[in-house]
């Protein structure tokens, strides 16, 4: 009679190289996940469509750090251009180390058309909340985080958010679009008199409506259902200044929505290029804000 012992091990071998494989495949504690946004074609409003591929790239931490936390990551770049490594793929990395999974989100730059990126941002959010069982993330702790003009987009996905289409057959669609929380890091507010102009020219054209600048000077649009914030910005920085970080917060405030802004004496736009003090100051102290808001421990996968 054959030994059966050897067999039950040749084949726990392959099943737990399978499982390796599986997890390896969707980016579980293995390589990101690359995806096209928009598989077929990309909205850009009024009913019109566009061929185009918008990448987003999945970072997931180690299982065994793994929070059930996810941040969609918006660089920035004044919405001519995106800086996808300082403050895209650096900045998941940096998010995976602390359990967190980031996923850089390479928008569509708006020539003129703001629905591109605010579409993109949208889809993304509720791409990750439709995929969160598969990714090992908790549904209820999908936040963002956006720098200079992306910190204008990630703050534009939190004053401008729907609860998903209850109809639709499409499982991304059913998802609501509203962030948990919010981490901007020296943003783009306003589109009114203190704005970036590139930033806006960029994304509402060279002679916006009084209306449109409205609607996208993101400190007028908070309500009570905004998601919280942490906010941080240099007194001293030239390019964006403090002052577009501290009307979002004295908006959120006015509406009752829970907010922190650093400021910092010194410093400048970019932060000396990633690093340095303030670097590292607004890292450890976002890293301390959301875990007072009870996002860094494993999710209660009971509820």
């Amino acid at each position: 009679m054959r030994p059966i012992l050897p067999q039950l091990w040749c084949w726990r071998v392959i099943v737990i190289f399978a499982a390796f494989l599986l997890g390896w495949a969707n980016g579980v504690g293995g390589e990101p996940v690359r995806l096209s946004l928009w598989p077929g074609e990309a909205p850009l409003g009024d009913g019109k469509t566009e061929k185009v591929n918008v990448p987003v790239t999945v970072h997931l931490p180690d299982p065994n750090k793994a929070t059930g936390t996810a941040m969609i990551i918006c660089p920035g770049g004044g919405y001519g251009g995106r800086v996808v490594e300082g403050e895209g793929h650096g900045i998941a990395r940096w998010l995976n180390t602390n359990g967190i999974a980031g996923v850089v989100l390479e928008y569509r730059l708006p020539a003129g058309n703001y629905h591109r990126p605010l579409l993109d941002v949208q889809q993304t959010i509720r791409l990750v909340r439709a995929r969160a069982a598969e990714w090992k993330l908790a549904p209820e702790r999908i936040g963002i985080v956006g720098f200079s003009a992306g910190g204008h987009l990630a703050s534009s996905a939190g004053t401008h958010f729907d609860s998903g289409n209850q109809q639709s057959s499409d499982a991304v669609e059913r998802q609501s679009c509203r962030p948990d929380f919010m981490v901007l890091v020296y943003p783009v507010i306003t589109m009114g008199e203190k704005t970036h102009g590139g930033s806006r020219r960029n994304l509402l054209g060279a002679a916006p409506s009084a209306e449109l600048i409205e609607l996208f000077s993101n400190e007028k649009q908070v309500t009570p259902k905004t998601p919280p914030a942490f906010l941080t910005h240099a007194r001293t920085d030239a390019v964006v200044p403090v002052l577009h970080s501290q009307m979002f917060y004295e908006a959120l405030k006015a509406k009752g929505v829970p907010a922190e802004l650093q400021e910092f004496p010194k410093g400048n736009h970019g932060y000396s290029g990633y690093k340095g003090e303030e670097w590292d100051a607004w890292q450890k102290r976002s890293l301390e804000w959301l875990g007072e808001r009870g996002l860094m421990g494993r999710p209660n996968r009971s509820r």
